[in-house]
């Protein structure tokens, strides 16, 4: 990426320090420490070229390219506490083997070798192959998604602090199934990251 893109990007000074819009989006829905995210993404810009060409241009060390960047930034600024683990939001093993990787993974990765955390892909699980949700409305993500994430392996995160990390937020519904599933298990303190937040 050039010099003069990167002085682009729209960067959201977020780092899990003070309220921000991420945090709010999760207000009284589920019960988190923190939310927070990296860019901002807007319908046309560089954000977008880049979200798009990470998902369905097999450029996948844009993730990796940006997950270095704002671990960087997460670790000068020490908000957070220890992280035990840094899990991906997963994508359907079809849509897995179609696509070749979760778009979020190397972000994810990177995230956890600045925060000293460990990366788990196999403890969280999507249990059905659903339709792009970009053009659903929030409530009807709702329940087409419910029940769609399912835990493994659930002793391994008792008392843990947990990051879950997507690609993009939009309305949240995504990352509340998620957490949702995750913060059924005892004592999970469980903060919220996403490469980009649509404003």
């Amino acid at each position: 990426m050039c010099t003069v893109c990167r002085h682009q990007l729209p960067l959201t000074d977020y780092t899990f320090n003070e309220e921000n819009p991420v945090d709010r989006i999760f207000y009284g829905r589920i019960n988190i420490k923190k939310a927070s995210s990296f860019l901002h993404f807007t319908d046309h810009g560089i954000v977008k070229n880049l979200i798009h060409h990470l998902k369905y241009k097999n450029q996948e060390q844009i993730g990796e390219f940006l997950g270095n960047w704002y671990g960087q930034i997460l670790v000068e600024n020490n908000h957070l506490p220890k992280v035990d683990f840094v899990i991906p939001v997963p994508l359907h093993r079809i849509k897995l083997r179609k696509r070749g990787y979760n778009q979020t993974a190397l972000f994810a990765i990177q995230l956890a070798t600045h925060l000293g955390s460990q990366y788990l892909d196999h403890v969280l699980i999507k249990t059905a192959n659903t339709r792009t949700q970009t053009k659903k409305n929030r409530l009807a993500r709702w329940y087409d998604n419910k029940s769609l994430y399912t835990v493994i392996d659930a002793h391994l995160l008792e008392n843990k602090t947990i990051l879950l990390v997507d690609d993009v937020i939009t309305t949240g519904a995504t990352m509340e199934l998620c957490a949702g599933e995750l913060l059924k298990i005892g004592g999970t303190s469980l903060f919220l990251a996403s490469i980009a937040i649509v404003d």
